[in-house]
């Protein structure tokens, strides 16, 4: 059942509103007798509150019907304390709350990116579903090996290698051991002693992690499915995904899975700060007296924080400003805020990007910070000496093309 509140010019009373609450059942055919009855009574917007799923038929079907909609976000729309609560009270002051205009609609992206976000979302739950596969094999096989310790990559070509002889009754530590590959060939005296204890694996070790490598496989493949499907509904956004891959620690799949949530239009969030802060990317700006503890960051969209999380440590390994910036933040500051000051900086360099079609990131270099530090300090001697001999000093940079006029604009 859906409430729904219509707050309208009246009648009988000049400059007055005339109100009326109707229910509505939540099937199709019960949203478009809703969407007529708004229509007729000339309703051109309406707001609703965003709880759990529930909201997306509702929305999305007002929205094929041409009303312009804001979804507010549920904790700001909230009962306040001492005010009765029931759903029509709900929704009277909702229909107020939008008449007014006191609060600002959250971000609901267009139908084709809607879609591709449903895809990359799945894709990153499966993937993360095989990771903690993967941890429950490892897991399964320390009961009677040590495989992992000497092996880096417990499901490379090594160490599946191993497991599919182990599942086919193999208990001989000679014979797995030589089944190494590649750099795994340095160890084998080692793989010959973490495979000592294999008269503890049993059969039933070897069904169960049978049937753990299959769902392994066969997440693999959906991922590979699912890939293929983000490729072609990003296909006309090529460009974009371009412009974000240039960025230090980015690849195709960080650009994928951050499109899909943001979009490419860029005119949605006003400034490379309120995307920061949308992704929750930005402390957390709440105090109350003299502040007490570590600072917190914004809850922000999971999705985003996730890949920049990811892409900030990828960044901090790469020769590059930001590589430099997230290792000095790091030693300063810890792992965990230089990972939140990085994934900042990203999704401010990637509202710039995705806002100058053609634009590309083009870095400083790893010692720009300490060329910025020496001229810094050059430029605070000559000054001083300057002082000192009785000149009142005025500066201003010359304009002039180069990465330094363009950082200190």
């Amino acid at each position: 059942m859906v409430s729904v509140t219509i707050r309208v010019p009246s009648d009988t009373r000049k400059g007055g509103r005339q109100q009326e609450t109707r229910e509505f059942g939540t099937t199709r055919r019960q949203l478009l007798e809703m969407a007529d009855w708004l229509r007729c009574r000339g309703v051109e917007r309406a707001g609703m509150e965003a709880t759990s799923d529930y909201w997306k038929p509702v929305y999305f079907l007002l929205e094929q019907q041409g009303l312009d909609l804001l979804l507010y976000q549920a904790s700001q729309v909230k009962a306040l304390p001492g005010r009765p609560k029931t759903d029509k009270l709900d929704s009277v002051w909702l229909a107020k709350v939008t008449e007014r205009g006191s609060l600002a609609g959250s971000f609901v992206p267009p139908g084709d990116i809607r879609r591709l976000r449903t895809h990359t979302r799945y894709r990153r739950k499966l993937t993360q579903a095989r990771t903690a596969e993967k941890q429950r094999a490892e897991k399964l096989l320390e009961d009677a090996i040590k495989l992992s310790s000497v092996v880096t990559g417990l499901h490379g070509v090594t160490g599946r290698h191993i497991m599919d002889r182990l599942i086919a009754g193999d208990r001989d530590p000679r014979a797995l051991a030589q089944l190494a590959r590649a750099r795994a060939r340095r160890k084998i005296a080692e793989l010959e002693q973490a495979l000592e204890g294999t008269e503890f694996f049993t059969p039933a070790h070897a069904a169960l992690l049978k049937t753990m490598l299959e769902r392994i496989d066969w997440i693999n493949a959906e991922i590979a499915r699912l890939s293929q499907v983000v490729e072609e509904l990003l296909a006309p956004y090529e460009e974009q995904l371009q412009q974000a891959e240039s960025m230090p620690g980015w690849g195709r799949r960080a650009a994928q899975d951050v499109i899909a949530e943001t979009g490419v239009d860029m005119s949605r969030f006003r400034t490379p700060g309120h995307l920061a802060s949308w992704a929750g990317r930005t402390p957390l700006d709440k105090q109350s007296g003299a502040r007490k503890g570590q600072r917190r960051h914004k809850r922000g969209n999971r999705y985003i924080g996730a890949v920049t999380g990811e892409t900030a440590v990828a960044a901090g390994k790469t020769d590059t400003r930001e590589g430099a910036r997230h290792r000095r933040l790091a030693r300063r500051r810890g792992k965990a805020k230089a990972c939140v000051a990085t994934g900042n900086t990203q999704m401010r360099v990637f509202h710039v990007l995705l806002s100058n079609p053609g634009m590309r990131y083009e870095d400083p270099g790893a010692d720009w910070y300490d060329n910025q530090q020496q001229r810094a300090r050059k430029l605070s001697r000559l000054v001083g000496a300057l002082d000192a001999m009785g000149y009142d000093v005025t500066l201003s940079r010359k304009p002039g093309p180069g990465p330094e006029a363009a950082s200190a604009a």
